[in-house]
């Protein structure tokens, strides 16, 4: 019996670019809008199969936290970077910046 695997394919650049708009547009007080970046990358990754989908599953739940956070919780904060502490976007930052770079590596082993 023989099994067949779909070999991982390159990380696109629409992957690279949305991983990197990211950490920018939360640290530019944009931290809603960063669900379209976000959802390529996660899109992105899925489709491509490959190594940096636990990278972007990550980065999503990170947002889906965040976002939940404020839209349920009893904040009267009128944008979600309004509502985020300074720690809070530093994390959400950081996170960006980890699936960024994990993006630029994972294009360069051409997985």
């Amino acid at each position: 019996m023989t099994t067949t695997t779909v070999p991982a394919r390159r990380t696109s650049t629409a992957v690279l670019v949305a991983a990197w708009t990211v950490p920018i547009m939360v640290l530019g007080q944009f931290a809603f809008l960063s669900v379209v970046p976000i959802a390529v990358v996660l899109v992105g990754t899925l489709r491509a199969g490959n190594s940096l989908r636990w990278w972007a599953a990550g980065l999503t739940a990170v947002y889906a936290a965040l976002a939940g956070a404020w839209l349920l919780g009893p904040s009267s904060a009128p944008s979600l970077s309004k509502f985020l502490s300074p720690v809070a976007t530093g994390v959400f930052a950081a996170a960006g910046v980890a699936v960024a770079v994990a993006a630029v590596v994972s294009r360069r082993r051409g997985r």
